[in-house]
């Protein structure tokens, strides 16, 4: 019985969190009512499970950055050669963030959790970025801070590029991997 309410109470949560991914996106001013509804359970459901709104902003993060974290690590970055594991590391982060819009673009602080699962992700980018360096695909006087932050950013313009909801080829994972990973490599000179 306690297995069946232990899977019970972990559907319930991940029913909790997705609702309230999809409503904070269209309300970040959505009531915990609402988002009950939305998940189809009571209000004392999410309650139970979240004592308040901040607490479930935290759980947000942290299942957002984990996420990202497994979408890293399902890329295998260690296991190719470093540009195939960009393209394959950027197109897998790019589908998590297209599908958590708003836990990853709130400013909620880190609770522990999150942070650690942030510096894990970090460590992930600079580890890729130093074996491309290494491999010859950057330079090897690059500032790999300054790379890694230009990546972050691309991810996010990527995927919050004007009158992209209108065409939804223009949010394939997969292009948009190739046009980061170009745009990182070569910016906009043009090509020889």
């Amino acid at each position: 019985m306690g297995r069946a309410l232990r899977a019970d109470a972990e559907r319930s949560v991940r029913a909790i969190l997705e609702a309230a991914e999809r409503v904070l996106a269209e309300d970040a001013g959505a009531s915990m009512e609402q988002i009950a509804e939305a998940a189809g359970l009571t209000r004392i459901t999410v309650h139970r499970r979240f004592a308040n709104r901040q607490a479930l902003l935290e759980a947000l993060a942290v299942s957002a950055k984990q996420q990202l974290l497994d979408a890293i690590q399902e890329a295998r970055p260690d296991s190719a050669p470093a540009l195939v594991a960009l393209y394959r590391v950027t197109a897998n982060v790019l589908r998590v963030k297209n599908s958590w819009r708003f836990t990853l673009n709130h400013s909620t602080p880190h609770s522990e959790a999150a942070a650690a699962l942030w510096a894990e992700i970090d460590a992930y980018t600079v580890q890729l970025l130093t074996r491309a360096q290494d491999e010859g695909v950057l330079a090897q006087d690059t500032d790999l801070e300054w790379v890694r932050q230009v990546y972050y950013a691309l991810l996010s313009e990527a995927l919050n590029r004007p009158g992209a909801e209108q065409d939804p080829a223009a949010q394939d994972p997969d292009a948009l991997a190739t046009l980061v990973i170009d745009t990182l490599l070569h910016g906009a000179g043009p090509r020889d």
